[in-house]
């Protein structure tokens, strides 16, 4: 049965990007009573959303034709640019840009994980046209997505941020309003950043205990007693078997993949870069994912454990 929840009030919303979490979230929306039209490239994950009572459309204008609200899911920066300004490597508005096309006073919500640059850029553009944009990418993954109980990392003013959250708790349990536009992006780079040291760490020390002949299961029991216990420990662990229904105990299949782990580590790069930050450990993560992903892109981001130990890869 379809749980729904008073609709005389939800706005019409557009949603474009129907990828392993935007899909999941699109459908979300439905179940919660919101009139949702969508748009993605993948006909066939249109007709996926079409069968849960979505509406399809041909391109983004289409969908957000009659929209109050639009939510973007895509994979990076060039692809936002892309949709919101017409070009990816646009700095300012072009005709074929949605934006040309929203009227004032439409919501814009952006759930990708781009750079924070581009997310403030794409942000001034639709405030000099009167529409409120926040970004608010997701922790969560596709479990989350499809549970409805991601985490939004929101960065907005406070009037855009307050139209935006009723929307993102139909699709999320924590709401965070992390500061300005751009702040979301920042906070969940940060935040993944820092995954990626742990998973990594993790799998270096899970592994040097393996080599000396302790029992995976065994070790991470210790160091979840111990001053080492992390999320990835507890939740998460890379080593196949010492956790059910964890990527690491089914090849490493699901979850998230090594290629969005080393993308955002790169962003967080970048965004050091910037201000001059110093993230040497952060540049190490992505040091270990670069050479990773030449042989397991699309593997869970967990396999690094392969890196120090590829025989891993037989045992899930």
């Amino acid at each position: 049965m379809t749980e729904t929840t008073d609709s005389t009030n939800n706005p019409q919303i557009a949603f474009i990007g129907l990828g392993n979490m935007g899909g999941p979230m699109a459908k979300n929306l439905l179940k919660k009573g919101y009139s949702v039209t969508v748009f993605d490239l993948s006909d066939d994950a249109q007709q996926q959303l079409a069968a849960a009572g979505a509406t399809t459309s041909t391109s983004p204008k289409e969908a957000a034709k009659n929209a109050e609200v639009v939510i973007t899911m895509l994979p990076a920066s060039k692809h936002v640019k892309s949709v919101y300004l017409g070009d990816a490597d646009a700095t300012e508005l072009t005709e074929e840009g949605l934006l040309s096309d929203l009227p004032a006073g439409t919501l814009v919500i952006d759930s990708s994980t781009i750079d924070a640059a581009a997310a403030r850029t794409v942000a001034r553009i639709a405030s000099d046209k009167g529409i409120d944009l926040v970004d608010a990418p997701v922790s969560g993954g596709t479990a989350g997505a499809e549970a409805g109980t991601l985490t939004f990392i929101v960065g907005g003013n406070d009037s855009a941020f307050n139209r935006a959250e009723p929307i993102l708790k139909a699709m999320g349990k924590n709401i965070f309003h992390a500061g300005d536009n751009g702040a979301g992006q920042v906070a969940k780079i940060c935040n993944n950043m820092l995954l990626g040291i742990l998973m990594s760490g993790t799998a270096e020390a899970i592994n040097l205990g393996v080599q000396n002949g302790l029992d995976a299961g065994v070790l991470s029991e210790i160091m979840l007693q111990s001053s080492g216990r992390n999320w990835t420990l507890e939740v998460y662990n890379p080593y196949p078997g010492v956790l059910e229904n964890v990527p690491s105990s089914r090849g490493y299949t699901g979850g998230f993949m090594s290629q969005h782990m080393h993308k955002d580590l790169h962003l967080a790069l970048q965004a050091a870069k910037d201000i001059g930050a110093d993230v040497p450990m952060g540049a190490k993560a992505a040091e270990l994912y670069d050479e990773h992903i030449k042989q397991h892109n699309e593997k869970d981001f967990s396999s690094i454990m392969a890196h120090f130990n590829d025989s891993v890869l037989t045992q899930s």
